[in-house]
């Protein structure tokens, strides 16, 4: 992050963010501490982590130290900050901030701290579209009839859906006369959090003066994930939009999990079962609950079980169809260029396997009904190669025609 793009108020998040940094990592330097002068000692002990004696109260004055000149230091920095004002993140921190609330995101909201994103709709221009009734009335241009919102994925931001040339929501609007808005929402959170929040963002458009005749979601990677909680909640809330929404688009979309974040749950164990390594797994449990809720695509809250995630490797989630009466499509992505290879099922597009991006599971109860032609596989190219790739606008175009 370039210091010319940090702002008063970064300085006082950071100045918070590090603090918590400083004492966990006293926290953890403790922790082996005491493994190595008690190997003997049970590690899920209640002071198995803790020091004694003269050791154990060098550790605590670090602490308070620490609490002490990082609250003086944010205090400070939060008188200034008024002075400051507020603007739109430039470019290069926008994409940093991404990333950290990627990792961090739920610490930073539940902390209240202000380098959490939330979460908003922008145009085509940048620009945040105001939401309350009155500012919507005023907004220029208005929003129209047809309205296509676009959710991006995990650890990135509204502005990554321009990439390599294209831009998906500025060729609809020009070929299919929709209005593109573009979500940008913290990554971090509870997908299920972040789907309530999204279905409640859309209903407030519903007030827009001009009335909404129709909708259209397009989604890459965990956007698919928030799009299709953000339905299911809308359902069961009742929402008016979600009786408009006609055509929902997964690009990427990890529908049962992606490998990698099992595989981060089976290295968190296996430093948890050696003796001296075992704080290291802490470390490990810092990765955000945006982040384990890919390990089997959770939709719900009671999927995420915040109590146990980072111990339960079982898929317990409750199964939830595709909505009905949309159109739903699937995208899949293929590293390789031979897609029926068992190497291009397993890899897909380096992220999400082929199986998972369209929806295919083992069990009859968890498959999603992607009819075979609304699915297709784009061959050769990654994971982010979705966001900007002249085969999948084409696919765009066709699905999202009038």
């Amino acid at each position: 992050m370039r210091t010319a793009h940090l702002q008063t108020s970064d300085l006082h998040a950071l100045a918070r963010l590090a603090t918590d940094a400083t004492l966990g990592v006293t926290d953890l330097v403790e922790a082996v501490h005491a493994g190595i002068a008690r190997p003997w000692r049970r590690r899920d002990a209640p002071d198995a982590a803790r020091t004694r004696g003269i050791t154990g109260r060098v550790y605590a004055g670090i602490r308070g130290l620490t609490r002490g000149i990082g609250g003086g230091t944010a205090a400070a920095l939060a008188r200034l900050a008024p002075l400051a004002g507020a603007s739109e993140p430039a470019p290069a921190r926008l994409t940093a901030l991404a990333a950290l609330n990627a990792v961090l995101g739920d610490r930073l909201a539940s902390s209240g701290n202000p380098l959490a994103l939330p979460m908003r709709l922008y145009r085509n221009d940048g620009h945040p579209l105001p939401l309350r009734v009155s500012a919507l009335a005023a907004a220029t241009p208005p929003v129209g009839r047809r309205v296509l919102i676009l959710v991006h994925g995990l650890g990135l931001h509204d502005g990554h859906w321009r990439r390599g040339g294209h831009d998906y929501g500025a060729l609809l609007a020009r070929t299919q006369g929709y209005t593109p808005l573009y979500l940008r929402y913290n990554t971090g959170l509870h997908v299920a959090a972040n789907g309530r929040a999204l279905a409640e963002l859309l209903e407030t458009l519903e007030q827009s003066p001009e009335p909404i005749e129709s909708l259209a979601i397009v989604a890459h990677s965990m956007g698919g994930l928030v799009a299709r909680s953000a339905c299911h909640h809308a359902e069961r809330a009742g929402y008016a939009w979600r009786s408009r929404l006609r055509v929902l688009v997964c690009l990427g979309t990890p529908h049962h999990g992606a490998p990698l974040e099992r595989a981060g749950l089976g290295a968190q164990r296996l430093l948890a079962a050696l003796p001296f390594a075992a704080p290291f797994a802490r470390l490990a449990r810092l990765r955000s609950a945006g982040i384990t809720d890919l390990r089997h695509g959770n939709l719900l809250q009671d999927d995420a079980g915040d109590a146990d995630r980072f111990a339960d490797a079982a898929d317990r989630r409750t199964p939830v169809p595709l909505p009905q009466d949309v159109r739903c499509h699937a995208i899949a992505a293929s590293v390789g260029t031979r897609r029926g290879g068992l190497a291009a099922r397993l890899l897909g597009d380096g992220l999400v396997p082929l199986d998972s991006a369209l929806g295919r599971h083992p069990q009859r109860a968890r498959r999603l009904a992607f009819p075979r032609s609304r699915q297709w596989v784009a061959e050769g190219i990654g994971h982010f190669d979705l966001l900007g790739n002249d085969a999948v606008a084409q696919r765009l175009q066709r699905w999202l025609a009038v």
